[in-house]
């Protein structure tokens, strides 16, 4: 028997029992779907975060109280003076820029409107550092920090929020924890951040939040410091400059750090790390829909099997080999997961495209991401998986002995 014998005879076969052979064909299809499906959204979500990561720049640095040794105690906190050493360019002649940031979530409101949002206390280096842009308005400059101004800028979703629009709403008045603030600009799009969205914030001087909203244990803690190193080669050489000038400072020996300085490289790889295992979950628990499928597809054929058990002891007995029997089962479970293969990849493309307009309708900077291996895998495993439970049932068929198929009733 030649493949295309047993190509049709099994297109013949299996058309004979067309609700059966759906049914069975559905499990593959789900199961190809699933695996394309959460594959799509797991590549989405990494090409989402590095995205995100890779738009903040990538010579941007991060430096923060608390080192990576939980032993150490008496940990001193980051301050001005910390970022006024960084910045000089004879100890740290790799550093571009600092930007000290003190953090706190606060809630704004105008009119009757109120949200709660992230508010930034910063300096004029800040909107560089971080590739800000301006929709309108103007950025905070030095006059502003000097004179402790109640101004503020504003992200385009607290902006939503608030005024049911972002544009328009320059020298408008908002009330952070009641107090007024003018709005001196609004801030241009960026989407989703490392920690949140970088949308819904407001930022305002420096000087301002220290004396007004966010109070520290000390009169010149900061939260955070940006750091831009003076190109992206320079990165290691900036964290290892910037790790000397704390030590010294800070009176720490090596290893025991009170501090910490995250690299973009350190965010990516952390952020990859997690999305790759997150793919590879969601990837794994797909697959479990094809191994049910294919149990389905051995569960089929053997039920085939046994009602066409008179239909085989005749083609024996007319000559038929055991390895024609074996191609033409083999042939049938590998017909029944190709089609649903095939049908599970179009299904899969089109919850993936559903997802990301979902995503696009609600403001979400994701897309999921189809990628050849991922159709070429579940296209090999749908298909090994028509091969493997479809050996079993095959052999039995090949197995039966003309005389005894012949007398089965």
């Amino acid at each position: 028997m030649t493949l295309g014998q047993a190509f049709l005879e099994a297109l013949e076969s299996l058309s004979g029992n067309k609700l059966r052979s759906g049914l069975t064909v559905l499990g593959i299809v789900i199961g190809v779907a699933a695996v394309i499906a959460m594959l799509a959204v797991g590549r989405g979500a990494e090409a989402s975060i590095t995205g995100s990561i890779s738009g903040i720049g990538t010579n941007l640095l991060f430096v923060f109280r608390g080192g990576q040794d939980a032993s150490v105690r008496n940990e001193r906190p980051i301050t001005l003076a910390d970022a006024e050493a960084i910045a000089d360019p004879f100890a740290a002649p790799s550093v571009e820029a600092v930007a000290p940031i003190l953090q706190s979530n606060r809630e704004i409101s105008y009119g009757g409107e109120r949200t709660t949002v992230e508010v930034n206390g910063v300096t004029p280096s800040y909107f560089s550092v971080q590739n800000y842009e301006l929709t309108e308005g103007e950025f905070i400059n030095e006059e502003h920090l000097l004179g402790r101004a109640s101004v503020v800028l504003i992200g385009p979703e607290a902006a939503d929020t608030l005024f049911g629009r972002h544009d328009g709403i320059t020298g408008e008045t908002i009330r952070i924890e009641g107090q007024p603030f003018r709005i001196l600009g609004v801030l241009a799009s960026k989407g989703g951040g490392l920690f949140g969205s970088q949308d819904n914030l407001v930022a305002i001087p420096f000087s301002t939040a220290q004396a007004r909203l966010i109070r520290r244990n000390t009169r010149d803690q900061v939260d955070l410091l940006l750091v831009q190193a003076v190109s992206g080669d320079a990165v290691l050489m900036a964290t290892e400059e910037i790790s000397q000038v704390l030590r010294q400072r800070h009176r720490t020996p090596v290893g025991a750090d009170d501090f910490t300085v995250f690299t973009q490289q350190d965010l990516l790889t952390t952020f990859q790390s997690i999305t790759g295992i997150l793919t590879i979950f969601l990837g794994g628990i797909a697959g479990i829909s094809l191994l049910v499928g294919g149990i389905g597809i051995m569960n089929i054929m053997l039920v085939s099997v046994t009602e066409r058990t008179r239909e085989i002891g005749l083609r024996k007995a007319l000559g038929a080999r055991r390895r024609d029997i074996l191609i033409q089962f083999l042939t049938e479970s590998s017909l029944l997961s190709l089609i649903g293969g095939i049908i599970g990849i179009m299904f899969g493309w089109l919850i993936s495209f559903a997802v990301g307009q979902i995503a696009v309708a609600s403001g979400t900077a994701f897309t999921p991401v189809v990628g050849f291996d991922a159709v070429a895998l579940a296209t090999i495993f749908s298909a090994a998986v028509g091969l493997f439970f479809g050996i079993y049932p095959a052999n039995r068929a090949a197995a039966l002995e003309p005389v005894e198929a012949l007398r089965y009733e």
